[in-house]
């Protein structure tokens, strides 16, 4: 019966809410995949906050001030969302720091010149917006409505990111080769985002059943690659793949074949910043300690004195 009312939900684009009945690998994918989501929004908040110092104008601090922010907000969201689950932040965060709980592979890369804040908005954050404007229908109703929220925030960094590379290839030679490096660096990993091929994901299938995911990550990732070589056209920047051509006959851009190698070494956690991403997010819960000690201890003496003015 519970199953059934789960399914005729589904069906009718009901929305399951915390409290409704549900299998229990759904309930586990949606941990997985929220959490992984909420991970990525910390995580993705390093490469960024290391350059806000170093932002070329007071204007484009403020900008990546905002970014960075909002990123954080993302992560709030999403983790809130998760543990309407059943699993704690705490849980999620020990599940981080292990090593358990994955993160976008994208941030595992090092963000070397200015250029890349440009890449990143333009093409990590692009990559997101095409992953997560489907999610604002996803069936679980708070990870739909967290995602209503952050698409909007996303397409406001995916703007940012293109506008830096349009200044730099309005630039001086130096800066243009500078915003075409970058693109170069950032291309195949913003790839990469999307997931394994749908033959070799574990999860694709099911989730789409349980429309948790409405597209494919085949599906994504020729869209974003139909998007991108459009708007590289316009910033005057060359593909970095040899492949890459229009196929009329598909109506999409054929591209060259990613390094799948380099993918799952990524993923299992050898890519070139994975260690550093890892400590940074431990140093940083261990300093943290004090704040959180102290925001229990003021709601616990609140709530003690709320109580004696009750009574």
């Amino acid at each position: 019966m519970e199953q059934a009312l789960f399914d005729q939900k589904l069906e009718q684009e009901i929305r399951i809410e915390p409290r409704d009945w549900m299998p229990e690998k759904y309930r586990q994918t949606l941990i997985r995949q929220v959490s992984q989501h909420a991970h990525s929004e910390i995580v993705g908040m390093l490469p960024e906050g290391n350059w806000i110092s170093r932002a070329p104008s007071l204007k484009r601090k403020q900008i990546l001030i905002a970014k960075v922010q909002d990123e954080a907000g993302h992560g709030l969201y999403l983790y809130s969302a998760a543990e309407t689950l059943g699993i704690s932040r705490d849980e999620m965060i020990d599940q981080l720091h292990s090593g358990k709980a994955k993160y976008s592979s994208i941030f595992n890369y090092p963000a070397t010149t200015w250029a890349d804040m440009g890449a990143i908005g333009w093409l990590v954050d692009g990559a997101a917006i095409m992953n997560q404007v489907p999610l604002t229908r996803a069936s679980y109703g708070p990870y739909s409505r967290a995602m209503i929220r952050i698409c909007k925030e996303e397409s406001f960094h995916q703007r940012q990111g293109f506008e830096i590379l349009l200044m730099l290839c309005q630039g001086s030679p130096e800066q243009k080769a500078m915003a075409q490096d970058a693109f170069n660096r950032w291309w195949w990993p913003s790839l990469m985002m999307f997931g394994p091929h749908d033959s070799d994901s574990p999860h694709t299938e099911q989730s789409m059943q349980w429309k948790i995911k409405r597209f494919s990550n085949d599906e994504l990732r020729q869209r974003f690659v139909d998007m991108i070589a459009e708007q590289a056209n316009v910033l005057g920047l060359t593909v970095p793949d040899p492949d890459l051509k229009w196929n009329e006959e598909r109506k999409h851009y054929d591209f060259g074949e990613i390094n799948w190698d380099e993918f799952w070494n990524v993923v299992k956690g050898n890519g070139p910043c994975n260690k550093e991403r890892l400590d940074a997010r431990r140093k940083a819960h261990e300093e943290g300690a004090w704040v959180r000690e102290a925001a229990v201890a003021y709601a616990n003496k609140r709530a003690m004195r709320q109580k004696q003015e009750a009574a």
